[in-house]
Protein backbone atom coordinates (compact mmCIF):
# COMPACT_ATOMS: atom_id res chain seq x y z
CA UNK A 1 0.00 0.00 0.00
CA UNK A 2 1.29 3.46 -0.86
CA UNK A 3 0.43 6.42 1.35
CA UNK A 4 -0.12 9.47 -0.90
CA UNK A 5 -1.22 11.96 1.76
CA UNK A 6 -2.42 12.13 5.35
CA UNK A 7 -4.32 15.12 6.72
CA UNK A 8 -5.50 14.63 10.31
CA UNK A 9 -6.80 17.19 12.82
CA UNK A 10 -5.95 17.27 16.54
CA UNK A 11 -9.37 15.82 17.40
CA UNK A 12 -8.63 12.72 15.26
CA UNK A 13 -10.82 13.69 12.29
CA UNK A 14 -9.35 13.88 8.81
CA UNK A 15 -8.58 11.98 5.64
CA UNK A 16 -5.89 9.79 4.09
CA UNK A 17 -5.24 9.02 0.44
CA UNK A 18 -3.92 5.53 -0.34
CA UNK A 19 -3.03 3.46 -3.41
CA UNK A 20 -3.52 -0.33 -3.07
CA UNK A 21 -0.62 -2.01 -4.87
CA UNK A 22 -1.29 -5.70 -4.26
CA UNK A 23 -4.28 -7.91 -3.47
CA UNK A 24 -3.55 -8.01 0.27
CA UNK A 25 -3.96 -4.22 0.40
CA UNK A 26 -7.67 -4.77 -0.25
CA UNK A 27 -7.84 -6.66 3.06
CA UNK A 28 -6.26 -3.67 4.81
CA UNK A 29 -8.75 -1.34 3.09
CA UNK A 30 -11.62 -3.60 4.23
CA UNK A 31 -10.42 -3.16 7.82
CA UNK A 32 -10.29 0.62 7.41
CA UNK A 33 -13.54 1.45 5.58
CA UNK A 34 -16.66 1.45 7.76
CA UNK A 35 -20.25 2.70 7.61
CA UNK A 36 -20.37 6.45 8.22
CA UNK A 37 -17.00 7.18 6.57
CA UNK A 38 -16.79 9.06 3.29
CA UNK A 39 -14.91 7.47 0.41
CA UNK A 40 -13.70 9.24 -2.73
CA UNK A 41 -12.50 7.38 -5.79
CA UNK A 42 -12.93 7.16 -9.54
CA UNK A 43 -15.67 4.95 -10.92
CA UNK A 44 -17.19 4.06 -14.27
CA UNK A 45 -20.75 5.23 -14.89
CA UNK A 46 -23.03 4.43 -17.84
CA UNK A 47 -24.34 7.70 -19.29
CA UNK A 48 -27.22 7.97 -21.77
CA UNK A 49 -27.38 11.06 -24.01
CA UNK A 50 -30.18 12.14 -26.33
CA UNK A 51 -29.48 13.97 -29.58
CA UNK A 52 -31.58 16.80 -31.06
CA UNK A 53 -33.22 14.29 -33.41
CA UNK A 54 -34.47 12.20 -30.49
CA UNK A 55 -32.09 9.27 -30.86
CA UNK A 56 -30.25 8.19 -27.73
CA UNK A 57 -26.83 6.66 -27.21
CA UNK A 58 -25.04 5.41 -24.14
CA UNK A 59 -21.37 5.28 -23.27
CA UNK A 60 -19.30 4.61 -20.20
CA UNK A 61 -17.47 7.48 -18.57
CA UNK A 62 -14.97 7.53 -15.71
CA UNK A 63 -15.79 10.07 -13.03
CA UNK A 64 -14.69 10.98 -9.50
CA UNK A 65 -17.31 10.21 -6.86
CA UNK A 66 -17.56 10.74 -3.09
CA UNK A 67 -19.98 8.54 -1.19
CA UNK A 68 -21.11 8.23 2.42
CA UNK A 69 -20.37 4.59 3.15
CA UNK A 70 -23.29 2.31 4.08
CA UNK A 71 -22.26 -1.22 3.05
CA UNK A 72 -18.76 -2.74 2.71
CA UNK A 73 -18.38 -6.11 0.99
CA UNK A 74 -15.10 -8.02 0.69
CA UNK A 75 -14.64 -11.03 -1.60
CA UNK A 76 -11.89 -13.07 0.09
CA UNK A 77 -11.11 -15.29 -2.90
CA UNK A 78 -10.95 -12.50 -5.50
CA UNK A 79 -9.60 -9.87 -3.03
CA UNK A 80 -12.14 -7.35 -4.35
CA UNK A 81 -13.63 -4.60 -2.18
CA UNK A 82 -17.05 -3.14 -3.05
CA UNK A 83 -18.37 -0.16 -1.13
CA UNK A 84 -21.96 1.05 -1.45
CA UNK A 85 -23.35 4.39 -0.32
CA UNK A 86 -25.01 7.67 -1.29
CA UNK A 87 -23.31 10.36 -3.36
CA UNK A 88 -22.52 13.39 -1.14
CA UNK A 89 -20.75 15.70 -3.61
CA UNK A 90 -21.99 17.43 -6.76
CA UNK A 91 -21.32 15.34 -9.86
CA UNK A 92 -22.49 15.87 -13.44
CA UNK A 93 -23.32 12.17 -13.89
CA UNK A 94 -24.65 11.12 -10.47
CA UNK A 95 -27.35 13.00 -8.56
CA UNK A 96 -26.82 14.04 -4.93
CA UNK A 97 -28.15 11.34 -2.64
CA UNK A 98 -28.20 8.67 -5.36
CA UNK A 99 -26.82 5.25 -4.45
CA UNK A 100 -23.65 4.07 -6.13
CA UNK A 101 -21.16 1.23 -5.62
CA UNK A 102 -17.44 1.95 -5.76
CA UNK A 103 -15.10 -0.93 -6.63
CA UNK A 104 -11.69 -0.23 -5.15
CA UNK A 105 -9.07 -1.29 -7.68
CA UNK A 106 -5.36 -2.02 -7.60
CA UNK A 107 -3.11 0.93 -8.47
CA UNK A 108 -6.04 3.39 -8.32
CA UNK A 109 -5.98 5.83 -5.44
CA UNK A 110 -8.83 6.43 -3.01
CA UNK A 111 -9.37 8.97 -0.24
CA UNK A 112 -10.98 7.89 3.02
CA UNK A 113 -12.32 10.45 5.51
CA UNK A 114 -13.37 9.69 9.10
CA UNK A 115 -14.70 11.65 12.06
CA UNK A 116 -12.19 9.76 14.21
CA UNK A 117 -9.02 7.93 13.21
CA UNK A 118 -8.25 5.81 16.26
CA UNK A 119 -4.97 4.10 17.14
CA UNK A 120 -5.99 0.77 15.52
CA UNK A 121 -6.75 2.47 12.18
CA UNK A 122 -3.45 4.36 12.22
CA UNK A 123 -1.50 1.18 13.03
CA UNK A 124 -3.27 -0.59 10.17
CA UNK A 125 -2.06 2.11 7.74
CA UNK A 126 1.50 1.89 9.07
CA UNK A 127 1.48 -1.90 8.71
CA UNK A 128 -0.01 -1.79 5.19
CA UNK A 129 2.54 0.77 3.99
CA UNK A 130 5.58 -0.96 5.52
CA UNK A 131 7.39 -2.84 2.75
CA UNK A 132 9.12 -5.05 5.34
CA UNK A 133 5.69 -6.38 6.36
CA UNK A 134 5.10 -7.96 2.95
CA UNK A 135 4.80 -11.69 3.48
CA UNK A 136 7.16 -14.11 1.92
CA UNK A 137 5.97 -17.58 2.93
CA UNK A 138 4.22 -20.22 0.84
CA UNK A 139 2.93 -23.56 2.07
CA UNK A 140 1.97 -26.81 0.37
CA UNK A 141 -0.18 -28.83 2.78
CA UNK A 142 -0.85 -32.30 1.38
CA UNK A 143 -1.85 -35.91 1.85
CA UNK A 144 -2.39 -38.63 -0.75
CA UNK A 145 -4.88 -37.24 -3.26
CA UNK A 146 -5.28 -33.77 -1.67
CA UNK A 147 -3.02 -30.70 -1.71
CA UNK A 148 -3.52 -27.02 -0.89
CA UNK A 149 -1.17 -24.33 -2.21
CA UNK A 150 -1.29 -21.46 0.30
CA UNK A 151 0.31 -18.03 0.55
CA UNK A 152 0.89 -16.91 4.13
CA UNK A 153 1.00 -13.11 4.30
CA UNK A 154 1.12 -10.86 7.39
CA UNK A 155 -2.66 -10.51 7.25
CA UNK A 156 -4.12 -13.64 5.73
CA UNK A 157 -3.65 -17.23 4.69
CA UNK A 158 -4.87 -17.50 1.11
CA UNK A 159 -5.55 -20.85 -0.56
CA UNK A 160 -4.43 -20.24 -4.15
CA UNK A 161 -5.08 -23.76 -5.45
CA UNK A 162 -6.72 -26.98 -4.31
CA UNK A 163 -5.66 -30.20 -6.04
CA UNK A 164 -7.81 -33.29 -5.56
CA UNK A 165 -7.09 -36.63 -7.27
CA UNK A 166 -8.62 -40.02 -6.69
CA UNK A 167 -5.78 -42.40 -5.78
CA UNK A 168 -6.79 -46.11 -6.06
CA UNK A 169 -5.68 -48.36 -3.22
CA UNK A 170 -2.75 -50.70 -3.70
CA UNK A 171 -3.93 -54.17 -4.68
CA UNK A 172 -2.26 -57.48 -4.04
CA UNK A 173 0.16 -58.23 -6.82
CA UNK A 174 -0.49 -54.90 -8.63
CA UNK A 175 0.40 -51.37 -7.58
CA UNK A 176 0.58 -49.86 -11.07
CA UNK A 177 -2.77 -47.99 -10.94
CA UNK A 178 -1.97 -46.56 -7.52
CA UNK A 179 1.55 -45.48 -8.56
CA UNK A 180 0.42 -43.91 -11.87
CA UNK A 181 -2.34 -41.93 -10.15
CA UNK A 182 0.08 -40.76 -7.47
CA UNK A 183 2.56 -39.49 -10.09
CA UNK A 184 -0.24 -37.62 -11.90
CA UNK A 185 -1.22 -36.07 -8.57
CA UNK A 186 2.38 -35.04 -7.83
CA UNK A 187 2.68 -33.51 -11.29
CA UNK A 188 -0.51 -31.47 -10.79
CA UNK A 189 0.85 -30.18 -7.45
CA UNK A 190 4.17 -29.25 -9.08
CA UNK A 191 2.38 -27.33 -11.86
CA UNK A 192 0.29 -25.49 -9.25
CA UNK A 193 3.46 -24.47 -7.38
CA UNK A 194 4.96 -23.07 -10.60
CA UNK A 195 1.72 -21.23 -11.37
CA UNK A 196 0.95 -19.71 -7.98
CA UNK A 197 4.25 -19.16 -6.14
CA UNK A 198 6.35 -16.14 -7.05
CA UNK A 199 9.89 -17.16 -6.08
CA UNK A 200 11.12 -13.56 -6.48
CA UNK A 201 9.08 -12.71 -3.35
CA UNK A 202 8.74 -15.98 -1.45
CA UNK A 203 11.68 -16.82 0.81
CA UNK A 204 10.40 -20.12 2.16
CA UNK A 205 8.09 -22.87 0.87
CA UNK A 206 6.79 -25.22 3.54
CA UNK A 207 5.87 -28.70 2.30
CA UNK A 208 3.82 -30.47 4.95
CA UNK A 209 2.11 -33.86 5.08
CA UNK A 210 1.51 -36.91 7.24
CA UNK A 211 3.92 -39.82 6.68
CA UNK A 212 6.27 -39.80 3.70
CA UNK A 213 4.03 -38.03 1.16
CA UNK A 214 6.05 -34.79 1.41
CA UNK A 215 9.35 -36.66 0.96
CA UNK A 216 8.10 -38.63 -2.05
CA UNK A 217 6.60 -35.50 -3.62
CA UNK A 218 9.78 -33.42 -3.22
CA UNK A 219 11.89 -36.25 -4.60
CA UNK A 220 9.57 -36.49 -7.64
CA UNK A 221 9.43 -32.70 -8.14
CA UNK A 222 13.20 -32.17 -8.15
CA UNK A 223 13.84 -35.22 -10.35
CA UNK A 224 11.34 -33.78 -12.84
CA UNK A 225 12.94 -30.33 -12.52
CA UNK A 226 16.31 -31.85 -13.52
CA UNK A 227 14.76 -33.84 -16.35
CA UNK A 228 12.77 -30.88 -17.72
CA UNK A 229 15.45 -28.29 -16.84
CA UNK A 230 12.95 -26.28 -14.76
CA UNK A 231 15.41 -23.64 -13.59
CA UNK A 232 13.05 -21.82 -11.23
CA UNK A 233 12.66 -24.96 -9.08
CA UNK A 234 16.30 -25.95 -9.18
CA UNK A 235 17.51 -22.44 -8.29
CA UNK A 236 15.05 -22.19 -5.39
CA UNK A 237 15.49 -25.71 -4.00
CA UNK A 238 17.04 -24.39 -0.71
CA UNK A 239 13.80 -22.51 -0.01
CA UNK A 240 11.80 -25.73 0.38
CA UNK A 241 11.38 -26.99 3.95
CA UNK A 242 9.70 -30.34 4.66
CA UNK A 243 7.69 -30.61 7.88
CA UNK A 244 5.19 -33.03 9.39
CA UNK A 245 1.46 -32.26 9.56
CA UNK A 246 -1.47 -34.37 10.73
CA UNK A 247 -3.39 -33.92 7.46
CA UNK A 248 -3.51 -32.10 4.12
CA UNK A 249 -6.27 -29.72 5.24
CA UNK A 250 -5.92 -25.97 5.87
CA UNK A 251 -6.28 -26.24 9.66
CA UNK A 252 -3.04 -28.29 9.72
CA UNK A 253 -1.18 -25.07 8.87
CA UNK A 254 -1.36 -23.97 12.50
CA UNK A 255 0.68 -26.95 13.70
CA UNK A 256 3.06 -26.50 10.75
CA UNK A 257 3.70 -22.87 11.73
CA UNK A 258 4.17 -23.99 15.37
CA UNK A 259 6.98 -26.38 14.45
CA UNK A 260 10.24 -25.07 16.05
CA UNK A 261 12.19 -25.57 12.81
CA UNK A 262 9.59 -23.53 10.94
CA UNK A 263 9.37 -20.86 13.65
CA UNK A 264 13.12 -20.34 13.44
CA UNK A 265 12.94 -19.97 9.67
CA UNK A 266 9.98 -17.59 9.85
CA UNK A 267 11.19 -15.60 12.84
CA UNK A 268 10.57 -12.29 11.09
CA UNK A 269 6.98 -12.92 10.02
CA UNK A 270 3.91 -11.69 11.87
CA UNK A 271 2.17 -15.05 11.31
CA UNK A 272 4.80 -16.91 13.37
CA UNK A 273 4.42 -14.41 16.23
CA UNK A 274 0.66 -14.91 16.32
CA UNK A 275 0.95 -18.70 16.40
CA UNK A 276 3.57 -18.53 19.16
CA UNK A 277 1.31 -16.28 21.29
CA UNK A 278 -1.72 -18.55 20.79
CA UNK A 279 0.33 -21.63 21.70
CA UNK A 280 1.52 -19.87 24.85
CA UNK A 281 -2.11 -19.08 25.74
CA UNK A 282 -3.23 -22.71 25.30
CA UNK A 283 -0.25 -23.94 27.34
CA UNK A 284 -1.10 -21.52 30.14
CA UNK A 285 -4.79 -22.51 29.97
CA UNK A 286 -3.75 -26.13 30.50
CA UNK A 287 -1.04 -25.67 33.15
CA UNK A 288 -2.14 -22.52 35.02
CA UNK A 289 -5.81 -21.88 34.13
CA UNK A 290 -6.05 -18.97 36.60
CA UNK A 291 -3.61 -17.02 34.40
CA UNK A 292 -5.39 -17.56 31.05
CA UNK A 293 -8.83 -16.15 30.26
CA UNK A 294 -10.91 -15.35 27.19
CA UNK A 295 -14.04 -13.25 26.67
CA UNK A 296 -14.31 -9.47 26.86
CA UNK A 297 -15.70 -9.20 30.43
CA UNK A 298 -13.08 -11.44 32.02
CA UNK A 299 -10.22 -9.83 30.09
CA UNK A 300 -11.42 -6.29 30.97
CA UNK A 301 -11.64 -7.29 34.66
CA UNK A 302 -8.08 -8.64 34.53
CA UNK A 303 -6.90 -5.47 32.79
CA UNK A 304 -8.51 -3.29 35.47
CA UNK A 305 -6.21 -5.04 37.94
CA UNK A 306 -3.24 -4.35 35.58
CA UNK A 307 -2.81 -8.12 35.29
CA UNK A 308 -2.72 -8.55 31.49
CA UNK A 309 0.74 -9.56 30.29
CA UNK A 310 -0.27 -10.47 26.71
CA UNK A 311 -3.53 -9.52 25.00
CA UNK A 312 -4.63 -11.61 21.99
CA UNK A 313 -7.35 -9.89 19.98
CA UNK A 314 -8.89 -10.49 16.53
CA UNK A 315 -9.05 -7.70 13.95
CA UNK A 316 -12.62 -8.84 13.29
CA UNK A 317 -13.71 -7.09 16.50
CA UNK A 318 -12.53 -3.72 15.15
CA UNK A 319 -14.84 -4.05 12.12
CA UNK A 320 -17.94 -3.74 14.33
CA UNK A 321 -20.49 -1.28 12.91
CA UNK A 322 -21.43 -0.35 16.51
CA UNK A 323 -19.20 2.60 17.39
CA UNK A 324 -19.39 1.98 21.16
CA UNK A 325 -18.41 -1.67 20.70
CA UNK A 326 -15.40 -0.81 18.55
CA UNK A 327 -14.32 1.93 20.98
CA UNK A 328 -14.51 -0.60 23.81
CA UNK A 329 -11.96 -2.88 22.13
CA UNK A 330 -9.74 0.04 21.10
CA UNK A 331 -9.77 1.31 24.71
CA UNK A 332 -8.80 -2.17 25.93
CA UNK A 333 -5.81 -2.30 23.55
CA UNK A 334 -4.62 1.18 24.58
CA UNK A 335 -5.05 0.41 28.29
CA UNK A 336 -3.11 -2.88 28.11
CA UNK A 337 -0.25 -1.09 26.36
CA UNK A 338 -0.26 1.74 28.92
CA UNK A 339 0.01 -0.89 31.65
CA UNK A 340 3.08 -2.39 29.98
CA UNK A 341 1.32 -5.36 28.38
CA UNK A 342 2.02 -6.81 24.93
CA UNK A 343 -0.79 -6.69 22.34
CA UNK A 344 -1.07 -9.18 19.47
CA UNK A 345 -3.70 -8.25 16.87
CA UNK A 346 -4.61 -11.41 14.95
CA UNK A 347 -5.89 -11.46 11.39
CA UNK A 348 -9.21 -13.31 11.15
CA UNK A 349 -8.01 -14.65 7.79
CA UNK A 350 -5.08 -16.49 9.39
CA UNK A 351 -5.53 -20.00 10.74
CA UNK A 352 -4.47 -18.74 14.19
CA UNK A 353 -6.96 -15.86 13.90
CA UNK A 354 -9.75 -18.30 13.05
CA UNK A 355 -8.92 -20.24 16.22
CA UNK A 356 -8.91 -17.08 18.34
CA UNK A 357 -12.33 -16.16 16.91
CA UNK A 358 -13.66 -19.46 18.30
CA UNK A 359 -12.52 -18.17 21.73
CA UNK A 360 -14.70 -15.00 21.34
CA UNK A 361 -11.87 -13.15 19.55
CA UNK A 362 -10.25 -11.81 22.73
CA UNK A 363 -8.00 -13.64 25.21
CA UNK A 364 -5.26 -12.80 27.68
CA UNK A 365 -2.28 -14.30 29.45
CA UNK A 366 -2.02 -12.77 32.94
CA UNK A 367 1.01 -11.73 34.99
CA UNK A 368 -0.43 -13.39 38.10
CA UNK A 369 -3.35 -15.75 38.88
CA UNK A 370 -6.86 -14.28 39.26
CA UNK A 371 -9.14 -17.22 40.13
CA UNK A 372 -11.96 -14.87 41.21
CA UNK A 373 -12.78 -13.77 37.64
CA UNK A 374 -13.47 -17.29 36.37
CA UNK A 375 -17.22 -17.05 37.06
CA UNK A 376 -17.75 -13.70 35.30
CA UNK A 377 -20.30 -13.97 32.49
CA UNK A 378 -18.95 -13.20 29.01
CA UNK A 379 -22.33 -12.87 27.31
CA UNK A 380 -21.81 -9.73 25.23
CA UNK A 381 -25.54 -9.17 24.81
CA UNK A 382 -25.69 -7.99 28.41
CA UNK A 383 -22.68 -5.72 28.03
CA UNK A 384 -24.26 -3.01 25.92
CA UNK A 385 -27.47 -1.17 26.63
Amino acid sequence: MKLVSRDLEKDGAGQVTLVPEESEDMWHAYNLVRAGDSLRSTTVRKVTTESSTGSSSSNRVRTMLTISVEVVDFDVQACVLRVKGRNIQENQYVKMGAYHTLDLELNRKFTLAKQLWDVIDLERIEMACDIAQTADVAAVVMQEGLALICLVTPSMTMVRAKIEHNIPRKRKGSCSQHDKSLLRFYDAVMQAILRHINFDVVKCVLVASPGFVKDQFCEYMFQEAVKLETKVLLENKPKFLQVHSSSGHKHALKEVLSNPAVTARLADTKAAGEVKALDAFYTMLQNEPDRAFYGINQVETANAAMAVETLLISDQLFRSQKIAERQRYVALVESVRENGGDVKIFSSLHVSGEQLTLLTGVAAILRFPMPDIEDIDNDSSSDED
